[in-house]
């Protein structure tokens, strides 16, 4: 009986999730209804593989939101390219609507982890004599909330049936109310979650360590849920949801459960925490698992957006040219493009750096794509300005020199073939108010290439696990719960951790990032940024230290209704549950 009210309740979201796209809804109907999750483990792992099917790992779904919204991130038009009715852009002109594509299909994607999450914990519930019963039902839970605080960030709502009554009723859970259950939940299962690596676990599964991150998490974003719409600021303050200390208390609490943890600790190269072999690195606390050799998707898109066309990692790939960052962002990095986060050079085994100013002529060709001789150019990574080069390609392979290595020259662009691949900090739209390029500016905006591209298959597939929490983000937690308590010399204490562990690479005798000696509020939001952008993290950044209300690029100064999205139409036409999200 409880098994089919799940199913009536994913049929409300199958309805919705038909509306926006076909292929979901059929992986819904074989994930969720299938017979086969009358199996428990199957069960937890659809709920889990929904994370890497689109929602957490695609460009145009969380990432999408929470980064195209703010200063770290846009997707403007560029010539013929990227245009698709307007949708991209307007996530970040702050133009959009109801029956924008790129929400709805992160609220079916959503969605469907909420179903498939609730559909485990019923699975696991009704096993019989099922010896990891405790833990998966634990497990499942803890997704079911992971999912549930993202929708409530996201969208203000979140659909919800009891999956322990039958009959249940439809509930739609209000960030404002379900913020403080959402805690207690989380908080509940602690005691039959694993300890990462016990019980057969991974970075992969929700375990002890994932639900103290998610709980920094939710407390440091628990004002901003129970008061929206603040035009003066919020009470980060407040009695915690047990009366034990403040919000800021907690996050002090679980983050230094974490921090102190010897399991876990800092990478000196920032950049290793994103290549495509991170499985299992030690700052990694919970993750998106990715494989190419799965059935499960897996996806590139957050090394794959930035990237030019001619970029090509090998001769069988290529980037998109698509994805910047802002002026704005871009400036908060002057002066300090020597720190470790900032950029770091490509060094080949026989010691030859790619450079990328020009000075270069080629590399070997020894290193290839996993599984195969075609040859693998690394480009470098972080954020990337100015003139760009690599190879290019000729009678369909890498253009070599006579001795065999990979030549190097100066790029343009694939789509104006006499625009040089110049990727300038200044953005200059025509119309200051529309993120569009013509075919003569396509090149402009400064890059990221934080994510390793992944060239052993193809475009849309990547082995690079994709980091949800790890220990820097922790740090950058902690550091601003010190801050809101007023204890600066803390905050800077845990932002100088940060600083001084990653250290440059060998080009630059691996010195380490300088400490610095004072931190105010526009420091400190700025050193968060260095640590954790392209994370999906920004749009909550931007809410709590109220910047994200403020014209910029392609931006103009918005209301407090922006802060959340609204609920999309399909699902409105679909459900009366739902009342739509205020002025929308």
């Amino acid at each position: 009986m409880k098994s089919l009210q799940l199913h009536k309740l994913a049929g409300i979201f199958l309805t919705v999730a038909m509306v926006g796209c076909t292929d979901l809804h059929e992986k819904v109907i074989d994930e969720v209804l299938g017979s086969n999750n009358s199996n428990p483990e199957n069960a937890i792992a659809a709920a889990y593989g929904q994370m890497g099917d689109g929602t957490f790992v695609d460009h145009g779904n969380v990432f999408g939101l929470q980064e195209y919204s703010t200063d770290e991130a846009l997707l403007p038009t560029r010539g013929s390219d990227w245009g698709d009715g307007g949708v991209w852009r307007a996530v970040h002109e702050f133009t959009w609507g109801p029956d924008n594509s790129v929400l709805t299909n992160t609220w079916n994607n959503l969605n469907s982890g909420i179903t498939k999450s609730l559909t485990a914990i019923s699975s696991v519930n009704n096993a019989q004599n099922f010896a990891n019963k405790t833990l998966f039902l634990a497990e499942a839970r803890g997704l079911l909330a992971f999912y549930t605080y993202h929708t409530l960030d996201l969208f203000g709502q979140a659909p919800y049936k009891n999956p322990f009554v039958a009959d249940a009723p439809l509930e739609v859970k209000k960030a404002d109310t379900a913020i403080n259950g959402l805690i207690k939940e989380v908080e509940a299962i602690l005691p039959d979650l694993a300890n990462l690596k016990e019980q057969n676990t991974h970075n992969g599964r929700f375990t002890k360590q994932a639900a103290y991150a998610l709980l920094a998490d939710m407390y440091m974003n628990r004002a901003v849920f129970k008061n929206r719409y603040s035009t003066s600021g919020f009470d980060f303050l407040e009695a915690a949801v047990d009366n034990n200390g403040t919000d800021m208390d907690k996050v002090i609490y679980y983050t230094s459960l974490l921090i102190d943890n010897p399991q876990f600790s800092l990478e000196s190269n920032y950049f290793r925490n994103f290549d495509i072999d991170n499985a299992g690195r030690p700052e990694l606390i919970f993750v998106v698992s990715q494989d190419i050799n799965t059935l499960r998707n897996s996806d590139n898109d957050f090394a794959y957006m930035p990237m030019e066309r001619n970029q090509k990692p090998s001769p069988l790939n290529r980037g998109t040219n698509a994805v910047c960052t802002t002026p704005e962002f871009y400036a908060t990095w002057d002066g300090k493009h020597d720190d470790p986060r900032f950029s770091r050079h490509y060094q080949y085994a026989d010691g030859t750096w790619f450079m990328n100013d020009g000075t270069d002529v080629s590399v070997p060709a020894t290193s290839t794509v996993v599984g195969s001789t075609v040859p693998w150019f690394h480009f470098n990574r972080g954020l990337l300005a100015g003139q760009q080069y690599g190879p290019k390609l000729l009678n369909g392979g890498f253009e070599m020199t006579a001795d065999n290595r990979i030549k190097v020259s100066m790029l343009y662009c694939e789509k104006n073939t006499a625009l040089p691949v110049d990727f300038t900090p200044e953005l200059n739209f025509d119309n200051p108010a529309q993120a569009v390029f013509t075919q003569a500016q396509i090149n402009r905006g400064v890059r990221i290439f934080k994510f390793e591209f992944d060239p052993e298959k193809d475009n849309g597939s990547s082995n690079v696990d994709i980091p949800l929490y790890r220990l820097g983000v922790i740090y950058c937690l902690r550091a601003e719960a010190y801050f809101r308590k007023s204890q600066s010399d803390l905050a800077m204490a845990d932002i100088n951790k940060l600083r001084t562990s990653r250290t440059r690479e060998a080009l630059y005798a691996n010195a380490p990032g300088v400490a610095i000696t004072t931190l105010d509020e526009q420091s400190l939001y700025n050193e968060i940024g260095y640590e954790t952008y392209w994370e999906m993290y920004r749009r909550k950044q931007m809410i709590r230290f109220g910047k994200f209300d403020a014209a910029g690029t392609a931006k103009a100064a918005s209301q407090p209704y922006r802060r959340i999205f609204p609920i999309p139409q399909s699902a409105m036409d679909a459900s009366k549950a739902f009342t739509q999200n205020d002025k929308y």
